[in-house]
């Protein structure tokens, strides 16, 4: 009887402690910003950007350790693991080898289940039969070189975002500018306005009249 509790409670411990053993395992850092997408393609509609040194939870990965599914900020979405790394002790690991080394489980994708238990609530949701087929059979080689290409693509979208959104602060800026002038010039004119009309109401004052006579 009491092998039969002491191994019970063996069980219950052991069930207990394993989840959390996973779950800092599946923790990851990402290497740069990058875009978190709705599918593992870089044709599949961004749903955030992850901001570099940001931590996110792994939940799996494709076969070949190409893309992972995460979550980061209360939010699912897909990552190339180029940019995911891992601090294990005193070693760092960056892209498949961190996925490695946190032991990433092996997962496929397919976008009817996924979207709906992710995007009901997204604008693209709608058209997600435009998306449905870019991820799909293919051969090894072909998903292969899809997915490397998608690397440096989404890297790309990076830079053309955040260079947008610097064009953008610097119209910005330039509004501040072009109004803080505006405001300099119609105090400047204000004041001149204000110093000529004294000037005017001075010239105009008649001269005082000068007695002729003295009076003792």
């Amino acid at each position: 009887m009491n092998k039969m509790l002491l191994g019970l409670l063996a069980v219950v411990v052991g069930g207990f402690a394993l989840p959390a053993t996973a779950d800092a395992a599946a923790r990851a850092i990402a290497t740069t910003d990058v875009n978190l997408r709705a599918g593992p393609s870089t044709r599949y509609p961004a749903v955030d950007v992850v901001g570099g040194g940001d931590r996110v939870r792994v939940y799996g990965c494709l076969e070949n350790r190409s893309w992972c599914d995460v979550g980061y900020d209360g939010q699912r979405g897909w990552m190339s693991s180029n940019y995911l790394a891992y601090a294990g002790g005193t070693r760092r690991y960056i892209g498949e080898r961190a996925i490695r080394a946190i032991e990433a489980p092996v997962i496929s994708f397919s976008i009817g289940g996924y979207w709906d238990d992710h995007y009901r609530a997204r604008r693209f949701y709608r058209e997600r039969d435009r998306y449905d087929g870019i991820y799909g059979p293919r051969s090894r080689r072909d998903r292969d070189r899809i997915e490397d290409r998608d690397r440096f693509d989404d890297r790309d979208d990076v830079r053309r975002e955040r260079r947008a959104e610097r064009r953008h602060e610097l119209r910005r800026e330039e509004r501040r500018d072009d109004r803080r002038e505006w405001r300099d010039e119609r105090r400047d004119d204000v004041r001149i306005e204000f110093r000529d009309d004294r000037r005017e109401r001075v010239e105009e004052r008649p001269e005082p009249i000068v007695p002729l006579y003295r009076v003792n």
